[in-house]
C-alpha cells in the first residue's frame, strides 16, 4: 500500500526546511511553502544556495501570526511580521518571472544583510500577487509561489534508496526539497503517475524535476559534496535532453488537510 511517508515545508525559498506531521492546502501548495523570498537589494533579483550554500543553515520557521521567526548560529533570532496592505511594493524577479510584491521591512533587511553579507531584502508574496505556473504545462490559471516553477514536489522512497546503493552511501532526502514523500511504491514509479489522490485531495502530476548543483549540498552542513554527488551518479541514469530529472512537480486541485500516513491513490 502507498502512504504518505514525510511532509517538508520551506518557508523561505532555499532557506532549511520544516518537518511536518500535518498541513493544509492552498491555491498555491501547502499553506505558508516558500511564499518568502530573499533578494538583492540592487537588483531585486531571487537568492538561493544555487549561489549563497549557506542559506541552507538559515532557519526561517513559520509562525502562527503568518510571519516568519528567522534564526541562524551567531545571530539573535528575529520575528518578522506578515507585511500589512500598507508594506511598500518591490520589484523582483525570479527566473523569467517580474512581480511586485510586498517588502518585509528594513529590520528584516538588515537582519538578512547581515547574513548574507550585502544589502538584502526580504520579500513575501501573497496570494493575488502569486505567479502562473510554467507555460506548456498543467492549466492556464494554476499558480505559484516563490517556487521555482510549481507548488509541490513529490518523491518515492524508493527512488531514494536505488540512487543511495549506487552511489555507495545514503543520501538525504533534504537534499532534493520534496514537499510529499510516498512510500510503497518502486523506484520512480512516480514518473508513470498522472493524477494521485492524498486523503480528499486530488493532485497533477505536470512535469518532471530537473535538478541543479544544489543537491550537492549537505543540508546538515551547508558544504558541497567534493565529488559532486549525487548529481554525478543521477547523470549517468536520469538524463533526458540534457537535463536531470529527480521527482515529480504536482500541482493540488482543491484544498483540504495532509497527513503523515495517510494512504495514496493513483487515479492515472
Amino acid at each position: 500500500m502507498l502512504r504518505l511517508s514525510a511532509l517538508y515545508r520551506y518557508p523561505l525559498k532555499s532557506g532549511k526546511a520544516e518537518t511536518l506531521q500535518q498541513i493544509g492546502l492552498d491555491k498555491l501548495g501547502l499553506d505558508g511553502d516558500r511564499r518568502w523570498m530573499l533578494v538583492d537589494e540592487a537588483s531585486g533579483r531571487f537568492l538561493t544556495q544555487r549561489a549563497v550554500a549557506k542559506m541552507s543553515q538559515l532557519s526561517a520557521l513559520w509562525n502562527s501570526s503568518g510571519g516568519l521567526t528567522l534564526s541562524t548560529p551567531g545571530q539573535t533570532a528575529l520575528d518578522v511580521a506578515l507585511p500589512g496592505s500598507e508594506a511598500e511594493l518591490r520589484g523582483v524577479t525570479i527566473w523569467r518571472d517580474n512581480l511586485r510584491v510586498p517588502d518585509a521591512g528594513d529590520e528584516a533587511a538588515a537582519w538578512v544583510s547581515d547574513f548574507i553579507g550585502k544589502p538584502t531584502r526580504l520579500v513575501q508574496v501573497p496570494l493575488e500577487r502569486a505567479r502562473t505556473t510554467e507555460a506548456g504545462y498543467g492549466k492556464d490559471d494554476d499558480q505559484v509561489g516563490f517556487a521555482d516553477g510549481f507548488p509541490l514536489l513529490l518523491i518515492g522512497q524508493a527512488s531514494l534508496d536505488d540512487l543511495s546503493q549506487r552511489i555507495g552511501r545514503p543520501m538525504e532526502m533534504l537534499r532534493f526539497r520534496p514537499n510529499l514523500v510516498i512510500e510503497g511504491s518502486e523506484a520512480f514509479a512516480e514518473d508513470t503517475w498522472k493524477r494521485v489522490r492524498i486523503g480528499d485531495v486530488e493532485f497533477r502530476v505536470v512535469k518532471s524535476c530537473s535538478r541543479c548543483i544544489l543537491t550537492t549540498i549537505d543540508p546538515a552542513s551547508g558544504e558541497r559534496s567534493a565529488d559532486r554527488e549525487p548529481l554525478a551518479t543521477l547523470k549517468t541514469y536520469r538524463e533526458q535532453g540534457g537535463d536531470v530529472m529527480f521527482g515529480q512537480n504536482l500541482v493540488n486541485d482543491g484544498i483540504g488537510q495532509l497527513a503523515v500516513g495517510m494512504p495514496v491513490t493513483i487515479l492515472e
